[in-house]
């Protein structure tokens, strides 16, 4: 019983680089912050500070802005010999932290775009580093799984980091200590990455093996498979952004209700901690199910599952009772399309890029999310601003862009064959 038990052990977590222990247990507690904001950063701009969600969505997709940006100059960092993936994450958790602090004062528009702006910059620096270092320890055959278990951490710490601020705000009544607290889970973040992180030997490579900042990213851009795979995740990205800023407004002040006009703080906190909870559950099981699929395949099941999520978003929203049954069933439908989507992409990105490559293939990788959330925020914002019948039809029209996706995925299938 014990043997059968440590291979089925074995099976869930293959053999994985310490590093990427090391890594993950700094983003799980870099996420524990970022979860205390993530949700409730959109009803605190709109319901305390007293912006419209329209301004607010403009001003949370201005840090695609700068997102450009540090994705373009971080992906260069982190593939350059003299500064690496280390310095670039430290950089990195070093101007979020700043980010918080500047959001935690917010009270016009101005600052929350500068506050957004600061932020959009750290996290375009962090991404391409932080998967380049999970691709540089991880190998073929476990790829997946490794890329998985950094997500993993994530979801955990935003999780934990939900529930931890739904419990803070019944107790002090304010949001700018959440910020305050994600200021201090970047610090800690970056003690992690300075104490057991360590460069990778990717950075080893001699300089007659490196190629040019400017060839490199003319090789890229001419990468017709990667051109096309980046052009579905611009979808996909879209996608995650609405969970981030516009569902959170959507059940506070748009759901139907007899007695009110949406959910309960309390009741939104636990609605996106199930939602993290059962990505967590999903996380492993699912990676292992799909890992027998294309990457193609596996991108078009979690396309599939985001318009089964769209659609019970919008039952949510009109159905005459049960909205909270809709919405939680709405939300784990999700949790299985994030999870079917982001190891897979990860992976997908990992085996067209160049050993020596990766740091920019991951930059243009990763400015999917700036543009999506550039979309995402501002067309989010602008649907919650409008009467409750193009309100709800918004979630509709996602479904229909998912047809597009599945088509683009099938023709991406199809050259990779190639």
């Amino acid at each position: 019983m014990k043997l059968a038990s440590q291979s089925q052990l074995s099976s869930w977590l293959p053999s994985i680089h310490p590093q990427v222990w090391i890594f993950a247990i700094g983003r799980f507690l870099s996420e524990v912050g970022t979860g205390c904001t993530l949700f409730y950063a959109p009803i605190f701009f709109v319901n305390q500070v007293g912006l419209s969600a329209t301004s607010v969505g403009v001003a949370l997709g201005s840090a695609s802005i700068s997102g450009v940006l540090g994705r373009i100059v971080g992906g260069s960092l982190a593939d350059s010999e003299h500064w690496g993936r280390r310095r670039t994450l430290l950089l990195a958790t070093a101007i979020s932290a700043i980010a918080s602090l500047v959001l935690a004062t917010t009270n016009n528009f101005t600052i929350l775009v500068i506050g957004s702006l600061i932020s959009g910059l750290g996290i375009g620096f962090y991404w391409p580093a932080a998967e380049a270092v999970v691709a540089d320890a991880s190998q073929i055959d476990n790829r997946r799984e490794t890329f998985a278990i950094a997500r993993l951490a994530d979801n955990l710490g935003l999780a934990i980091g939900i529930m931890m601020a739904g419990f803070l705000i019944s107790i002090i009544g304010s949001y700018r200590w959440l910020f305050v607290i994600d200021a201090i889970s970047f610090l800690v973040f970056f003690g992690v990455v300075y104490v057991g992180i360590i460069e990778t030997e990717q950075q080893q490579i001699e300089e007659s093996e490196k190629t040019e900042l400017f060839a490199s990213w003319m090789a890229v851009l001419s990468d017709r498979r990667f051109l096309v795979y980046i052009a579905v995740n611009i979808f996909f990205t879209i996608y995650i952004s609405q969970i981030h800023s516009t569902l959170p407004l959507f059940f506070k002040n748009f759901v139907i209700k007899s007695t009110t006009e949406g959910f309960a703080q309390t009741t939104i906190s636990v609605l996106f901690a199930w939602h993290l909870v059962f990505a967590i559950i999903c996380q492993l099981p699912v990676t292992s199910i799909l890992k027998r699929c294309s990457h193609t395949l596996a991108l078009t099941v979690s396309a599939i599952f985001w318009a089964i999520g769209f659609g019970l978003i919008w039952v949510s929203g009109t159905a005459p009772s049960h909205n909270l049954v809709w919405a939680i069933l709405a939300l784990g439908v999700f949790a299985v399309a994030i999870v079917s989507y982001t190891p897979s992409a990860a992976s997908l990105v990992t085996e067209l890029a160049p050993e020596n490559q990766r740091g920019v293939y991951f930059s243009i990788n990763a400015l999917c999310w700036a543009v999506g959330s550039f979309i995402g925020h501002p067309l989010g914002g602008w649907a919650l601003d409008q009467p409750q019948i193009i309100t709800n039809s918004y979630w509709l029209c996602f479904i229909l862009s998912i047809a597009i996706a599945v088509a683009i995925l099938q023709y991406l299938n199809r050259i990779l064959a190639e």
